[in-house]
């Protein structure tokens, strides 16, 4: 398919998904967030990837924030809208996703690309990213899950220190809270990122479609995430991967999940 915002390349198993707007640097347009929802729907879709990768293109920014020219000028309503309907095409959509998605986190990540970052299922950092939400220095709150998402991964205390001082912090600190697991060099980013999807292709994705629910669960109002672990847990017992796993745990071989 053709993008104007983004690349999107599939190898091995791997898709990796490049935000390509960088006179811009790499900012959230609604094109660009509806483009980047085709490319995960299409990737989720596709049983032979296991795992995909976002980052942003040159080596500047993963996302520096929202286009803020697209909104300046939006009301109440508009403002309403455009957060609820950037979540449920984007955000939300993206930490829900069957298939794993890790944040190649290439420098900065601000605003909207903070929230999209933490949107998915963990991040990796480059040396000299920086990452924050800036928001209330336009009179505004984050509005792609950020207050929600920020207190989950850093703590309470922490969160409303980032969001109100509108203040950025850096690859070390985001380590220390947290918010990245890993840090590398930026020319080894991708690398280090397609080295940890392989290790998680030999997995069964169908397992790890069921972990992803069950932990979500968890941060999510009114739900049972013990009983949604139950639930889960028990329908593995009926997957064709349950059945690979376990012969081949017990034959002493190397499992070849088929993914069903």
């Amino acid at each position: 398919m053709n993008y104007q915002n983004i690349l999107s390349v599939s190898k091995n198993g791997i898709t990796t998904i490049t935000i390509d707007r960088p006179s811009k640097l790499n900012a959230l347009n609604k094109d660009t967030i509806d483009e980047l929802h085709q490319a995960f729907s299409i990737a989720n879709q596709d049983k032979n990837i296991k795992v995909i990768i976002i980052t942003g293109s040159g080596d500047k920014a993963f996302v520096a924030g929202a286009d803020i020219s697209e909104f300046a000028d939006f009301d109440v309503e508009e403002g309403s809208n455009l957060a609820a309907q950037g979540q449920e095409l984007l955000f939300d959509f993206i930490e829900n996703l069957e298939t794993p998605v890790i944040a190649a986190i290439n420098g900065f990540a601000l605003g909207g690309g903070l929230e999209l970052a933490m949107s998915c299922h963990f991040r990796v950092a480059s040396t000299n990213a920086k990452m924050g939400l800036p928001e209330v220095s336009l009179g505004v709150i984050p509005g792609y899950g950020g207050t929600q998402r920020l207190p989950q991964l850093v703590g309470k205390g922490r969160a409303m220190e980032m969001i109100m001082t509108a203040g950025m912090i850096d690859a070390n600190q985001a380590l220390a809270y947290g918010l990245v697991n890993h840090i590398q060099a930026q020319e080894e980013l991708l690398t280090v990122c397609e080295k940890i999807a392989i290790k998680i292709s030999r997995n069964s994705s169908v397992a790890i479609s069921a972990a992803i629910k069950a932990i979500n669960a968890n941060f999510k109002d009114g739900i049972n995430g013990f009983g949604v672990e139950i639930e889960e847990f028990g329908n593995c017992f009926g997957t064709e991967d349950f059945k690979e796993g376990t012969t081949a745990f017990l034959n002493k071989r190397r499992a070849n999940f088929p993914g069903q």
